[in-house]
């Protein structure tokens, strides 16, 4: 008895500390949050569908999952050798063929639905209150603002050793991506040297970044805030390191980032194109 007292204290226990960290583990607009098993909170209408797209067939997988183990229970109980020594000689059972060619062709269709409107949300962009150029590098994102003046920047990791008190290891440009809030915002992508994806999950976008082309899509953020993302393409030694940061500000204050940027970027002769990467990336 004491030694199940003692597994029923630290089972409680247990539970106790999951419970209390089931808020940090669902919740995460913009960032992953620490032992998180879903999706990050959704920060754009495209993301509210893909959310609802995701528990939509997660239902479905879970209804067909218990279906399939239902069927082997009843086969492993009901036609074992032992409980049914005579085995039935039957081949063919047309009702039961007809109801599952039809079955899945119908849950296919249920699922080809959302799935297509979902497609052409996330594609069909509609008409931009900024477009914002991305080109992928390795190993770093530049920016290119054409409807602000045209000036053009380089965002790239903050070393771990530079890190300030709540930046998040791996996530933390030194110059982010700024876009005003509830405004439709066009983003080109492209790539520089080879196959880049810009992804922000909380924004519900992610689109390969290809060289010699212009990908394109878009996104309207409902808060203000930061919200992270990272290359989720392979494309050499320092594909881990290669973050993004969108910083989603009031109309205000991106007029007055805008200002400063136009001041501190577009006379940079410096700066490299956006259609060659520059050869030298800090050391890390």
């Amino acid at each position: 008895m004491p030694v199940f007292s003692r597994l029923t204290a630290s089972a409680a226990t247990v539970a106790t500390s999951l419970l209390a960290t089931a808020g940090a583990a669902l919740a995460g607009v913009g960032q992953p949050s620490p032992w998180e098993i879903g999706l990050q909170d959704s920060g754009s209408p495209i993301m509210d569908d893909i959310t609802r797209f995701n528990e939509f067939l997660f239902w479905i997988t879970t209804g067909i999952a218990v279906f399939v183990l239902i069927l082997l229970a009843i086969i492993i109980v009901r036609f074992n050798a032992r409980a049914n020594p005579t085995p039935s000689r039957a081949t063919h059972n047309t009702p039961l063929e007809i109801i599952w060619t039809v079955v899945p062709v119908v849950i296919l269709l249920l699922i080809a639905v959302p799935s297509f409107r979902l497609l052409f949300l996330e594609l069909d962009v509609p008409k931009p209150d900024l477009t914002v150029k991305a080109t992928g590098k390795q190993w770093y994102w530049s920016y290119d603002y054409p409807d602000n003046g045209n000036f053009e920047f380089d965002s790239e990791i903050v070393a771990d050793k530079d890190l300030k008190p709540g930046q998040p290891r791996l996530l933390t440009v030194d110059n982010e991506m700024v876009v005003p809030v509830n405004k439709i915002v066009h983003v080109l992508v492209t790539g520089a040297d080879v196959i880049h994806s810009f992804t922000v999950p909380s924004l519900g976008i992610r689109i390969d970044a290809i060289p010699g082309r212009i990908n394109d899509t878009w996104f309207k953020a409902k808060h203000q805030g930061l919200y992270y993302g990272q290359c989720s393409e392979l494309c050499g030694t320092d594909h881990a390191f290669m973050p993004i940061v969108v910083r989603v500000v009031g109309d205000d204050d991106f007029s007055k980032w805008v200002d400063a940027a136009k001041k501190k970027y577009a006379g940079d002769e410096s700066a490299p194109s956006n259609v060659i990467a520059a050869a030298a990336v800090p050391q890390r």
